[in-house]
């Protein structure tokens, strides 16, 4: 089995609980706000809200979208349907600002989080998290769930002035990491971003498929579908 030295690992989802720390994070800011006055079922904000978020997170990894866009529309577009609500730019900054104090402060990890990187940090890998996250974001998250001292190098695409899955972020990361990219493999959950990305620069990938409705396609290097897997691999 290949040994390596390096591992860049992916952040929101693969090691952080983005998703449900985020699912109580709105459930908080829709209670601050008072939107039950505009929307009597929440669940219609929600599920406008994770549509929108979701395909905004895409065209932002792509390029398409700046940061600023992606921060004022993924709650403009869903507060648009609040029956008598005006989400003036404004009121939507402010919100999104409330959203992130509330999400960066939670601690919730994917399971098997904080065991795996107990073991990889004993086993004397090199590890650098990879992440498109927000740069003010992104460090207070590390301090809420407590993994920051694990890591040797923070690599954010607002530092790389790329997002993954561009070969400029790859090359950034390993340009600072100091890298061989023939020792070193990415670790992600998302397909798109980490793994294609990682395998156009070169990289070895370790697919974290954490809801496996289908097989990883033959691309990739390793796929594992719970993070305790990768004692397997490393």
């Amino acid at each position: 089995m290949k040994r390596y030295k390096d591992l860049f690992i992916d952040f929101d989802d693969t090691l952080y609980d983005t998703h449900g720390n985020a699912v109580i994070a709105l459930r908080e800011l829709f209670e601050h706000f008072g939107w039950k006055r505009y929307f009597p079922d929440p669940e219609v904000f929600y599920d406008l809200y994770w549509r929108v978020n979701m395909d905004l997170w895409t065209r932002y990894s792509k390029g398409e979208i700046t940061r600023d866009v992606l921060i004022l529309e993924r709650f403009r577009q869903p507060l648009r349907a609040g029956i008598g609500l005006d989400p003036t730019v404004e009121y939507c900054l402010q919100v999104s600002d409330t959203f992130l104090d509330y999400c960066s402060v939670k601690p919730g990890l994917v399971d098997g989080a904080q065991e795996i990187m107990d073991y990889l940090k004993d086993k004397g890998y090199r590890l650098h998290m990879c992440s498109n996250g927000f740069h003010e974001v992104q460090y207070r998250k590390l301090a809420s769930c407590g993994l920051t001292d694990y890591f040797d190098t923070v690599v954010l695409s607002e530092d790389a002035g790329a997002n993954k899955p561009s070969p400029l972020f790859f090359d950034y990361a390993l340009r600072i990491t100091k890298a061989d990219v023939k020792t070193t493999a990415m670790i992600g959950d998302n397909f798109q971003t980490d793994i294609i990305g990682a395998k156009h620069a070169g990289l070895d990938t370790i697919f974290f498929n954490r809801f496996p409705d289908y097989p990883a396609p033959e691309t990739v290097t390793y796929e594992i579908t719970a993070l305790r897997q990768l004692k397997d691999i490393l």
